[in-house]
Formats: structure tokens, C-alpha cells, sequence
């Protein structure tokens, strides 16, 4: 890497630091700091919920799927577009009704404080582990880039996204997603272009792709595998704690669909762009190694990109993915802070709260830095996040998400179908293959890991219903829904003042960013030995987004102020 690509990273680093540390001072209250006053705007809360989501191994997991199977990489992610699709219309709506801070606090609301305690201390387990996943990606990615041993990049850039999360809080996490979104995207509409005419253009790639590189399924990513993953992603996207988060933050059902929608939306396109560059890298260098594999899509931006677009790119990777690691922080410390410490000491002030949130957030930080240290030992990313989705899925993140459609789920139903299907999971992925040479294929690891909780839970539904059990707690949580919505109703134009003031301040800092970050682009674009037009096209679009967002603020303060008078 050169010089400049260095400085562009440092830079870069410096101003997404720097844009979620702006936020130390917005978390006075346990709702600010974890959910950003609850009512966020709608696109605002939709891109955080793709970075957060898409980012966790686009570049690492899907792009060496691309690599090695070509469009199937495409097939797979279109399954959360219609994952989007369907939560827009149906779940995101429901989730933002029941007005809670956390999935814990529903939870406990719905089935109980002893059920609450079961799942939680389940889901902070394998959160706690998953969440380490998530980071080893982002590690990679500088791994492959500048040749710095993985272990020093895993701890510093773990030290340094748990600062500016813990700091910032939920509105760090959300403005850094929105600035990652914009460079990212910015920067791969640059890298697509150079790759296709790097391969002689798109007639040439084709004809000199691999036999079936274009096919919707290839290898063990067979229809089944696709089928069993669309369910997973819609159990995934609409019941992780971390995403029901984006639903519950804004402040309307229809703000929440338009969540959804945007996220469905974004994940129909975006697949096609993101994944050219390394199946174009296939195409290139058909003979680089199977451990390598996860490095495509970088290898094939150090091929192509002009001087210190690719310090940029690598920063927005960087960045970008990280934000599943700090989405995670930040739910799984609400939940320790909101659901586990608050119940114990009940007195305790909000501001000593959000203290111990912030402690937490740092505490899991470091916890989570260890267990990406030992990813390479569990079989790779690959393997780490396949299994974890195929384990995990269906469930722990279903059955809350059937709750919000039936009264008659209870308790003893919800935990049974979790911890059985957990368990069964377990069995035919750990002990049957030692005991009895019994190995499921990954389609077939995937179906087994998304149907049980629907069969169990289904035989609950049916029985109950035809015995007439409603659950017991069914109507004390309705009763508490409505004293929730009236003390909102009572509450509404003191936090409406708070909540414009926080909004205003989130836009200014995106405009900030996305201006700053469009002026780094027309100085590459000077520098620029190839691709110069490209890089100075997508600079002028940055800088005028950044320009307008400013200017809009400043308008909707002066209307504000006149209105005032």
C-alpha cells in the first residue's frame, strides 16, 4: 500500500472516531443511550439495520463464495431482500407497538421474570460468541491489505470501535453506519467499472467465467440450502435482539415498516454490485488458495483501484463491517444493563445506568476480542457463521417473533422449543458425527436448524387453541401495553423537543461527515493516475449529498426558530 492509501485510512479512522465520539454527551438516560430517544428516523434507523446486518461477512464470507461459486453468492443474499419484504409488512409494525427498550424487556412483559432470566442468560451466551465473528472479518480484510499480523489488528481495532460505541452510544452506532454507507457505496460503484475493464468488459468476463459461474446454485448452496436460509434470514432479521432494536427506536408502525422495506429494498441491489468484484477476481486469478479465498474481494481492489481509493475503500470495509461488532455491543450491554442489572437494584439512578452501560459495553468488548482471536482455530469465518446460523436461528429468534401474533404461547412453550431445538442442533452437529458417523450436509444442517422450532411451536399453537389455553400472563400484558401507551401519550411533547434536538444534531454530524468525506474524494480524484473521471464523478454526487444535508438542517433551524417565535 502506499503512502497516500495510508493516510486516507488514518484520516478516515480519525473521522468516524471522531463522529461517534461527538455523541459522549447524548446519553442521559437509559433511552437515549440504547434506543436514541425512540424516534429515530425511519432511513436513518433502515440503513443502520443493513450496514449492521450486511456487513458481518459481505466481504470476507459472501465474497469467497463468489469467488469459488460465482452468482450463488447473489441467490443467497436476495434472500433477505424478501426477508425485508415480508418484516416490513408483518413484524417490524408489531415489534415497534410493544414500546421496549430490549427483547428482554418484552420478553419479561409477555411470559415473566423467570422466563426472561432463561432466555437472556441464552442469548447473552451465544451473542457474547457470535459477536466475536463479527469482528474477525474486519481484521481480515486489513490482513490481506497491508500484511499486518491478524492477531495486533484484531485487538487494536477491537480497542478502538468498543471507544467510540461505549462513548456514544446508540446514536454512534447509527451515524457511523449511515457514513460507511455512503463511502462504501461510493466506492465500490468505482471498483466495478475498473474490474470489468481490467477483464476486457462485461462480454469478455462472461465468456471467460468458469463453466455454471453464473448458475442461481452451485456446490453444497443448493435450493434447499436457499430455501432454509430465506427462512433463517426472515427469523433472523425480524426476532435478533440487535435488529428489533431498529424497529423499536423510531417513532411509528409505519416509520418501522418503511425499516423494513428500506432494508429489502437496498439487499435486492446491492448483491449484484458488491459481489462483481471478486466473482471479476475469479476470472483474473483462478488459482489462488482455498485459505485464501476470503481475501477476493480485497485482492481484486489492490488489482484496480487509483492511488488512495483503495486507503478508502479499506477504511469504509473496516468500518463497515465492524458495525455488526458494535450493534451487538451495544444491544447485548442494554440487555445486561436494562433486564439484568436494573432488576437487581431497582433504585438505581438513569445516569448510573448508563455509567454501568457504558462498563459493560467495554467489558463485553474485551471479552469478544478473545473469542475473534480463536476463529481461525474453529475452521474459519466461513465455517464459524455458517454453523452459528444454522445452530442458533430458528432458534432463539422465532419464538419471540410468534409471541407477537399469539396470545395463547406461553412460557413452558416458548423455552421447550428453544432449548429442545438447541439441543437437537447440537446433537446431529457435534455427537452424531463423532458417535455414529452421522453428518448432516449444510442444506440439510440448515433445514433441520429452521423447521423444529416451526413444528414445535405449531403443535403448541394447535393445542392450546383447541383446548382454549390462553396464556396466563396474556391479559396482564395487555393491560400494561395500554398504561404504556397513555403514559406515552402524557410524555409526548417533552420528549418531542428532546428527540428534534438529538435528530438534529445526528443530521448535522452525517452532513459533516459526508462532506468532509466527499472533499477526500475530489483531492484522489487529482491524484488519480487511472480512473480519474469515475472517482471525481462519485466525489461531486458525495459532496453535493453532504452539501444538502447541511443546508437542510440549517433551514428546518430557522423554520424552527420562526415557529418558536
Amino acid at each position: 500500500m502506499s503512502s497516500v492509501d495510508i493516510t486516507v485510512i488514518i484520516i478516515f479512522t480519525l473521522l468516524v472516531v471522531g463522529c461517534g465520539i461527538s455523541f459522549a454527551g447524548s446519553g442521559k438516560n437509559m433511552k437515549s443511550y440504547f434506543s436514541a430517544g425512540g424516534a429515530l428516523p425511519w432511513w436513518m434507523s433502515g440503513l443502520s439495520l443493513f450496514m449492521s446486518f450486511f456487513s458481518a461477512g459481505t466481504f470476507v464470507v459472501w465474497g469467497s463464495i463468489a469467488y469459488q461459486h460465482g452468482w450463488v453468492a447473489v441467490t443467497i443474499q436476495w434472500t433477505m431482500c424478501l426477508a425485508g419484504v415480508v418484516i416490513g409488512f408483518f413484524i417490524a409494525p408489531k415489534w415497534q407497538k410493544t414500546r421496549v427498550l430490549t427483547a428482554a424487556e418484552y420478553i419479561s412483559e409477555r411470559l415473566g421474570e423467570r422466563v426472561k432470566k432463561v432466555y437472556t442468560s441464552i442469548f447473552l451466551t451465544i451473542a457474547t460468541f457470535s459477536t466475536g465473528t463479527f469482528l474477525y472479518p474486519v481484521a481480515k480484510i486489513v490482513e490481506v491489505s497491508t500484511g499486518l499480523p491478524i492477531t495486533n489488528t484484531i485487538i487494536g481495532l477491537g480497542l478502538l470501535i468498543l471507544l467510540y460505541t461505549a462513548v456514544g452510544g446508540l446514536w454512534a452506532v447509527i451515524v457511523t453506519d449511515i457514513l460507511q454507507f455512503v463511502v462504501l457505496t461510493a466506492a465500490v460503484l468505482v471498483v466495478v467499472p475498473l474490474a470489468l475493464q481490467e477483464i476486457g468488459g462485461i462480454s469478455n468476463f462472461i465468456n471467460k467465467a468458469p463453466e455454471n459461474f453464473f448458475s442461481l446454485t452451485g456446490g453444497e448452496y443448493t435450493w434447499g440450502f436457499i430455501a432454509a436460509f430465506a427462512l433463517y434470514n426472515l427469523f433472523f432479521i425480524a426476532g435478533n435482539w440487535a435488529y428489533i432494536q431498529r424497529y423499536t427506536c423510531v417513532a411509528t408502525p409505519q416509520d418501522a415498516k418503511k425499516v423494513g422495506w428500506l432494508f429489502g429494498g437496498l439487499y435486492l441491489i446491492s448483491p449484484v454490485i458488491w459481489m462483481l468484484a471478486p466473482m471479476v477476481y475469479r476470472v483474473l486469478n483462478p488459482d489462488i488458495a482455498a485459505a485464501d479465498n476470503e481475501g477476493a474481494y480485497l485482492l481484486m481492489c489492490k488489482e484496480v483501484l487509483p492511488i488512495g481509493m483503495l486507503g478508502l475503500m479499506l477504511g469504509g470495509m473496516i468500518f463497515a463491517t465492524s458495525s455488526s461488532f458494535n450493534t451487538a455491543l451495544n444491544i447485548t450491554a442494554g440487555v445486561i444493563t436494562n433486564d439484568v442489572i436494573k432488576p437487581l437494584y431497582p433504585k438505581l439512578t438513569e445516569s448510573k445506568l448508563v455509567k454501568i452501560g457504558r462498563l459493560t459495553t467495554v467489558l463485553l468488548g474485551l471479552v469478544t476480542i478473545t473469542i475473534a482471536l480463536l476463529v481461525p482455530y474453529m475452521g474459519g469465518v466461513v465455517e464459524v457463521v455458517m454453523t452459528m446460523a444454522a445452530l442458533t436461528g430458528g432458534a432463539l429468534f422465532l419464538p419471540p417473533i410468534w409471541l407477537l401474533f399469539s396470545k395463547y404461547q406461553c412460557g413452558f412453550s416458548i423455552l421447550t422449543t428453544s432449548i429442545l431445538t438447541l439441543s437437537i442442533n447440537a446433537y446431529f452437529k457435534f455427537i452424531s458425527p463423532w458417535l455414529f458417523e452421522l453428518s448432516l450436509s449444510r442444506a440439510e444442517e440448515m433445514l433441520l436448524g429452521v423447521t423444529t422450532p416451526v413444528i414445535l411451536l405449531g403443535l403448541f399453537e394447535l393445542y392450546y387453541r383447541a383446548t382454549k389455553q390462553v396464556a396466563p400472563r396474556y391479559a396482564q400484558y395487555k393491560q400494561l401495553e395500554s398504561l404504556k401507551q397513555q403514559a406515552e401519550k402524557e410524555t409526548a411533547n417533552t420528549d418531542s423537543d428532546s428527540n428534534k434536538a438529538a435528530n438534529t444534531k445526528g443530521n448535522q454530524v452525517i452532513g459533516f461527515g459526508i462532506l468532509f468525506t466527499g472533499l477526500i474524494l475530489i483531492c484522489l480524484a487529482i491524484l488519480a493516475e487511472k480512473g480519474n473521471l469515475i472517482v471525481a464523478v462519485m466525489a461531486s454526487i458525495v459532496t453535493l449529498i453532504g452539501a444538502w444535508l447541511i443546508y437542510k438542517n440549517k433551514t428546518a433551524d430557522v423554520e424552527g426558530v420562526y415557529e418558536q417565535a
